[in-house]
Parts: structure tokens; C-alpha cells; sequence
């Protein structure tokens, strides 16, 4: 039993410990030194700071001194009642909490204290444990009370951060609607970053990949070249009384006045791509945001020590990294020439990019104020990164755009003369279907039936019966005629052969497909040699065969993929192989892929593939279908050349 209640107290004492910060304290306030002492030594038990005070006077200097975060405090002091000097601390010390004690248990007492402020209320005689006890509840309530006033504060912060990043998305958006002019949104991205009712940073510095991303290159900066420099262009925006929008709509005035000696300290950063250790390289390619500070584990440490064998002589340049490091993680580091450009060595790295491309990253420091860079603030340039990044991909998107254009025209040029193979090869599709369904149901029955009555006409000795058997044998004779007739017209058709370049054939028949593989997110890519291989062929049957193979290619992709098409030219010979990285087919499959009727789909015929082997037979070619050692399926198609 002693061993429980000590393991309680302990808790309890664990958990009021955590209740006082940064040095406070409880004050016992008592005349009685019989009560104050033994209950200071109690307390102390249990780990926490008490300071005695036998009189309102005491008690004042204490609290004109120390931090105190609780008071106990007896009503009958000798100088000042407890009840008057109630008020007086919670007006001067509202975040100290106050429990009072009496020796009198008076209901309109209780009142009036719990009215003036107190946290509580004991009435003496009174045991050390119930004392403990109220005085965890009214630290517990005043911890609860500081994490709310925090909260709001958080709150409040966040509610202004979303509307500026609300505006800020708004006002890019009309800059983008007004100009096409790339540097215009970014200067909106910078002034976002520096203004005083943005993100407020002293400057900002934006560096980019080339168009060959080879090389990330300081494009511009915003801010004072120099802590001189800085009073005076704050004293300018003050003077103007501008806000951060107003800003954004000067936009072109400011890019003009804008102070040359940053941008050269940007355009001063250029880093080749190739250096994965330096930290802006590690940033935008692993979309990681840093924050460097000597504060935060950042120690310069020479080149030839962190090479080791001393293989790279720099003539004792340094490299930042963390003091820290995380057990086979790549060493990043933050080259001395860095620190130098920027003279500043605490800062803050945020990459830019979109899903599909990186863009580069924002450095931003302050420079001036000197002012500590908080986790709060590395996440709110964040949040803005990710909007200032979409407004840099419309820039993109735009002048992508401008390429595209001559492609999608002769896209919809080869639409148009070509619109209606389409719905040949779905009426082809149907008519096949009709025609094995038909040959499929039909043709055994009526085999079945003719068979059968030939057996019985020749049993049979009856003239009468035998006219009957007779009729019934020519009329099944007819209908399976007929259906060999239907099932030849769908699976022959005249050949008209011609010169045909099978890699322009290929190109135009993909260009067929372009927007069934971009909703399946499938890219191709035609391999042909020089020159373009000549094949006498059909051109409908042939295109026919590549529309259904390319075809079968995508639905077997469709959670995206590739299509590879190689051309290949030997012994007189003309090879189209088509992979594809989809499941591919069962290799128990395989030799029934080219049956009619057989397939893995839940839609379809199973048609398609017996078309194209009948066609390319019947141009003299082969057809195959096999695994490829990659993953999926490689179909083979062989022409005489």
C-alpha cells in the first residue's frame, strides 16, 4: 500500500512539474511558519520550487521578482486582509493563479473569492494531500488557459496567412491574364516573400534551371543590396504607404527602381545540376525545404577532410553541413561560396516545382533584421511556394503551348482524312461478330440436322419419306452455304497493293490513337531506319493490322505505359515489333491468342488478332506474339519487302 501511494505521488509530481515553465514558482503565503514550513518541505518532496512569504509585503516583492505561478495565500495576514489584496494580483499578475485559504468556512466568503479571481477555495484545517491536489487543478487550468491564448494567437495568424495567400493566388492569376511576361510573375512571387504583409523576409532570391536543365541560374532577387542600403527603401515603402497588392500592381515601377546590386548577387549563383551534394541541387531535384543556421547544427568543415583521401585540393574552401547526420543518408552540404555571395549564413531553402517538372528554389534570409527563421515560417513560404509554382507553371504552360500547335494541327489534318478508317474498322468489328456468332450458333445445329437426315434417306424405302429427307438435306445445304458465303466476305477482301513506306503508314495509324493513349496515360515511340523501308501492300488491310495491334497494345496499359515500335530491315525482309509494358498474356495463352473467337477481354470478339494474322498471311508475311524479357508482350509482324 505505501508502495502504490508513493508511485502516485511520484506521477502526480511528474505531471505538476510540467505545469511550471521557465522558472516559475509557488508562493505560500501564511503568518503561521507551523503551516508554511512543513507544507513548503512537502512540496519540495515532490519536486517543485516554493518560496515562503509570511506577509502581503513579502509576497509583493516576490511577485515584483520572481515568476510565480501560483499563489497560496492565507486570508487573515497581519498587514493586509487576503481578500483586499486579491484583486490587486489579479490585476497586476493575471497569469498567476491564486488559491485561497481560511480558517473559517463561510459560504459568502467562498463566493466572494471565486468573484475577485481566485482559482479555488480551502477551508483549514486541511490535509498537505488536498492543498497538493487543488493546486495541480489550478495549475492544470491555467496551463489550459495559456494553450488556448496560444491557439488563438495561431489561429489568428493562419486566418491572415490564408487570406494572403488567397489574394496572392488571385493577383498571379491577373498578371498572368494581362501579360504572358514570365519575369513579371515572378517579381509578384518575390514581393510576396518580402512585403511586410507577406511573408515578411528581408530578401528573396529566385534561381532556376536552363531550358536544358543543366545549370540552376539566379534569375532575380528583391531586397536591400546591403544592411545600409536596407533603411533607406524601407523608409521609401513606409513614405508610400504601400500595401502588398498595391505593390503587385506596380509591378513594372518597381522592377525599373529595383536596386541592381541584388540581382547581380543572384545572377553570381550558378550551380551545375550535377552536384546532387549541394544543397540547392538536393532541394529542388528531392523537393526538401532546408533551413541553415549555425543554430541549427550547420558547421563549416574544410573541403579536404570531408574528402578524406584529400583527393580535391580547394585551397582550404569550406563546406557547411550538419553536425548531425542521418546514418547512409547522401551528405548535403552548403558550399562556403554560398555564404560568402549572400554574406549571410542563416537562411531558408524552398524548392519550386510542379508534378510533372522542377522548377528551381526560393532562398529567402533576413538579411537585416537578423531575425530567427521559425519552423512556422519555413512552412508558410511553403504554402506559398506551391501557389507561386503553379503561377510559374502557366508561364511554362504557355510557351509550351506556342510548340505544340504546328503538331496538333497536323494531328487534326491526318483526323480529318482519316476520320472515317475508324468507323470502317467498328462496322468491320461488327460485321465479324455478326458473322462468328452466326457460324459459331448456327453451323453446328445445321450440320448436325444435314447429317442426320442423309443417314435416314439412305435407310430409308419409303418414297414418300424420302421426298421429305430430301428437301430437308438441300435446305441445310443452302443455309451452310450461305453461312460459309457470309463468314468468306468478312474474313476476304480484293487485295490492291502498292508501294507502301510502313513507317509513315505506322506514324499516321498511332496519330489515330493519340487520345485514347493520352487518357491512358500511354507514351510511344517509332524507331525506323534510314531509309524508310517501301512494302507492296494493301494500305487499308495493312493499316487495318497496325490500328488493331497499337490498339490492343493501349487497353493492355490502363494505368499508363509505353508503346515501342522498331523497325528493323534483313535478308529482303521488313520487322515491325511493337512492346508494349503492360501484364502481357499467359504463355498457356499464347497459342490460342490467334484463334477466332478466343479472348482475355471482357468486351470484344476475339477476332481482332485471327484479322491480322489472316491479313498479313495473305500479304505473305508472319505474325507472332510473344513475352518480352522486360515485361509485357511483343508482337511481330514480318513483311516481304
Amino acid at each position: 500500500m505505501v508502495e502504490a501511494v508513493y508511485g502516485l505521488h511520484q506521477h502526480v509530481s511528474i505531471s505538476l512539474g510540467q505545469l511550471l515553465q521557465n522558472g516559475e514558482i509557488i508562493a505560500i503565503v501564511d503568518d503561521d511558519a507551523a503551516i508554511r514550513e512543513p507544507l513548503r518541505i512537502y512540496f519540495e518532496e515532490h519536486g517543485l520550487p516554493v518560496v515562503e512569504c509570511a506577509s502581503a509585503e513579502d509576497l509583493l516583492q516576490v511577485l515584483a521578482s520572481r515568476n510565480v505561478a501560483l499563489v497560496l495565500l492565507d486570508i487573515g495576514l497581519p498587514d493586509i486582509d487576503g481578500l483586499s489584496l486579491l484583486p490587486r494580483i489579479v490585476d497586476q499578475y493575471p497569469d498567476t493563479a491564486v488559491v485561497m485559504l481560511t480558517g473559517v468556512a463561510d459560504l459568502r466568503v467562498v463566493l466572494d473569492c471565486i468573484r475577485k479571481g481566485a482559482a479555488d477555495y480551502l477551508s483549514k484545517p486541511v490535509q498537505f494531500e488536498e492543498i497538493f491536489h487543488v493546486a495541480r487543478k489550478a495549475l492544470e487550468k491555467r496551463r489550459l488557459v495559456f494553450e488556448n491564448r496560444k491557439y488563438q494567437e495561431e489561429l489568428e495568424e493562419a486566418h491572415f496567412r490564408i487570406q494572403l495567400l488567397h489574394q496572392l493566388s488571385m493577383k498571379m492569376n491577373t498578371v498572368y491574364l494581362s501579360t504572358v511576361e514570365l519575369d513579371q510573375i515572378l517579381r509578384a512571387v518575390l514581393v510576396g516573400i518580402t512585403s511586410r504583409e507577406g511573408l515578411g523576409f528581408n530578401r528573396a532570391f529566385l534561381l532556376m534551371f536552363d531550358d536544358d536543365g543543366r545549370f540552376l541560374r539566379g534569375r532575380m532577387a528583391i531586397g536591400p543590396s546591403s544592411r545600409e542600403e536596407a533603411g533607406r527603401v524601407w523608409e521609401e515603402i513606409e513614405d508610400r504607404e504601400l500595401n502588398f497588392l498595391q505593390i503587385v500592381d506596380n509591378l513594372k515601377e518597381t522592377s525599373k527602381t529595383q536596386d541592381a546590386a541584388v540581382n547581380n548577387i543572384a545572377r553570381a549563383l550558378v550551380i551545375s545540376a550535377g552536384e546532387r551534394e549541394n544543397i540547392l541541387i538536393s532541394s529542388v531535384l528531392d523537393r526538401r525545404s532546408f533551413k541553415v543556421s549555425p543554430e541549427n547544427g550547420w558547421v563549416p568543415v574544410p573541403l579536404e577532410r570531408r574528402n578524406g583521401n584529400g583527393a580535391r585540393r580547394n585551397n582550404g574552401a569550406m563546406i557547411y553541413e550538419r553536425r548531425e547526420k542521418v546514418a547512409d543518408a547522401p551528405s548535403i552540404g552548403v558550399p562556403s561560396d554560398l555564404i560568402n555571395i549572400l554574406d549571410e549564413d542563416s537562411f531558408v531553402v524552398v524548392p519550386l516545382y510542379s508534378p510533372g517538372r522542377a522548377f528551381g528554389v526560393i532562398i529567402a534570409d533576413n538579411y537585416v533584421t537578423r531575425r530567427v527563421i521559425l519552423d512556422s515560417h519555413v512552412g508558410a513560404l511553403e504554402l506559398f511556394a506551391s501557389q507561386a509554382s503553379l503561377a510559374i507553371e502557366q508561364g511554362h504552360l504557355y510557351r509550351d503551348m506556342q510548340h505544340k500547335v504546328a503538331e496538333l494541327e497536323a494531328v487534326n489534318q491526318e483526323l480529318d482524312r482519316s476520320k472515317d478508317l475508324l468507323v470502317e474498322a467498328e462496322r468491320y468489328s461488327a460485321l465479324g461478330h455478326m458473322a462468328a456468332q452466326l457460324v459459331h450458333i448456327i453451323r453446328n445445329p445445321i450440320t448436325s440436322i444435314g447429317g442426320v437426315s442423309r443417314i435416314l434417306s439412305k435407310k430409308n424405302v419409303d418414297a414418300e419419306w424420302a421426298k421429305y429427307l430430301n428437301v430437308i438435306i438441300h435446305e441445310t445445304e443452302r443455309v451452310e452455304s450461305t453461312l460459309e458465303d457470309l463468314f468468306d466476305f468478312v474474313e476476304q477482301a480484293e487485295l490492291h497493293k502498292e508501294g507502301l513506306s510502313i513507317c509513315v503508314l505506322i506514324r499516321k495509324t498511332a496519330l489515330l490513337l493519340q487520345s485514347g493513349m493520352v487518357k491512358h496515360g500511354v507514351t510511344w515511340e517509332l524507331e525506323c531506319p534510314a531509309p524508310e523501308p517501301i512494302v507492296q501492300g494493301d494500305m487499308h488491310q495493312i493499316r487495318q493490322v497496325f490500328l488493331h495491334l497499337i490498339k490492343n497494345a493501349v487497353e493492355a496499359m490502363p494505368d499508363g505505359g509505353k508503346v515501342t515500335i522498331v523497325v528493323a530491315v534483313a535478308e529482303g525482309q521488313v520487322s515491325v515489333s511493337i512492346l508494349d509494358t503492360g501484364p502481357g498474356i499467359p504463355e498457356s495463352y499464347l497459342d490460342k491468342a490467334k484463334d477466332p473467337f478466343f479472348t482475355t477481354k471482357t468486351y470484344g470478339t476475339g477476332m481482332g488478332l485471327t484479322l491480322v494474322d489472316r491479313i498479313v498471311c495473305a500479304h505473305g508475311g508472319s505474325f507472332s506474339l510473344k513475352p518480352h524479357p522486360g515485361g509485357g508482350l511483343e508482337v511481330r509482324v514480318v513483311l516481304p519487302l
